[in-house]
């Protein structure tokens, strides 16, 4: 039995709406977090970031804990969020990369060859045991709020690997998906095993779900998808599925992949503001989903934003489940103030 199943039949997180929900079950109320709570909207995590670099700040356990922490203090969200980076497996197995302000994370020697692959070693809990501290740390913090884990999907993760650094339109990724396959399998592969073992070890450190991450496989075709992709996010999920925690499976411009998102694995299927929630459900079949208001409606004038939020949960009672969320991150020149009203908001919404 894993920590975070340890901590759930002892009761501390027995009446989590948040678990319940993306579970299936009945929850006391419309759970609500934010991709991107912890982070750039925060004027105390402005602050505690100061001349610290984004993964130096994401191997620090202590400011780990802390910047997790601070927007459930501030929102009481029904979920705390792992505060990492995608590529954080990848710079602690010794790959040399950094993280560019304004930029974003940029690779010194981007993946062409087998050998390049090769070069990649696995991920072992001694590679990131401040994961494992600032998690324990966690969960002694949160009591009966579920701290969700995550992870880099295949794909994205390889997209920074290949391209060296952000893309738009990952040409050189899918030069390499169609042109080296061989290539591109072993990436894949090696990758979605790094994600595994990241997200065992955060599970058996403590947190009670998993969401994995595929920020562009919306660049991506169904059929490409299918062949190239999936397999790879089916068996980090499979492998997430073995440690009896819900899994969320995120992508970012993904309408047409929401069908096969779903397959791959997924228990709660994330759902951007492109889709309206109701074709969402009807696309992801018998899931629970989490979304999808549009991150901007929070500089609209509070009674708007609310409305909106109000047809979302109306809409999400078709799911098998609902967790209300963003349909992205929460964009860093966000009110607190907004974010706070619609926490409160969504969770006092009659079920």
């Amino acid at each position: 039995m894993t920590a975070s199943t340890d901590t759930q039949s002892d009761g501390g997180l027995a009446g989590s709406a948040f678990l319940a929900a993306a579970r299936g079950e009945t929850p006391s109320h419309t759970p609500v977090w934010f991709m991107r709570q912890a982070g750039r909207s925060l004027p105390e995590y402005l602050k505690i970031r100061e001349g610290v670099g984004m993964l130096e700040s994401c191997m620090d356990a202590d400011l780990v804990t802390e910047i997790t922490l601070q927007p459930v203090r501030r929102y009481g969200v029904d979920a705390a969020i792992f505060f990492s980076d995608i590529v954080l497996p990848l710079k602690a197995v010794g790959v040399d990369l950094d993280i560019k302000p304004g930029i974003g994370p940029v690779v010194a020697s981007p993946v062409r060859t087998l050998a390049d692959v090769e070069a990649i070693p696995d991920l072992t809990p001694d590679h990131v045991p401040f994961i494992t501290q600032a998690v324990q740390q966690l969960v002694a913090e949160l009591g009966s709020t579920p701290l969700i884990g995550f992870a880099g999907a295949p794909f994205t993760v390889a997209s920074y690997l290949v391209e060296g650094g952000p893309s738009k339109e990952h040409a050189k990724t899918k030069a390499l998906m169609f042109g080296a396959p061989d290539v591109w399998d072993a990436l894949m592969r090696k990758i979605a095993g790094i994600a595994a073992d990241y997200l065992r070890i955060q599970v058996q450190a403590g947190a009670s779900a998993v969401q994995l991450f595929d920020s562009w496989a919306g660049a991506l075709t169904p059929g490409d998808y299918s062949e190239h992709v999936m397999p790879h996010s089916a068996r980090v999920l499979a492998a997430a599925g073995e440690l009896g925690v819900p899994r969320i499976h995120f992508g970012v411009g993904t309408t047409n992949l929401l069908g096969l998102m779903a397959e791959a694995g997924a228990d709660v299927v994330g759902i951007d503001w492109r889709t309206p929630l109701a074709d969402g459900i009807a696309r992801v079949g018998d899931r629970a989903v989490q979304g999808n208001l549009d991150p901007t409606l929070v500089f609209a004038p509070t009674d708007v934003m609310t409305a909106r939020a109000a047809e979302i949960i109306d809409a999400g009672r078709a799911a098998k489940g609902h967790i209300f969320n963003l349909g992205h991150g929460v964009i860093p020149s966000t009110d607190p103030g907004q974010l706070k009203a619609l926490t409160e908001f969504v969770q006092a919404y009659p079920v």
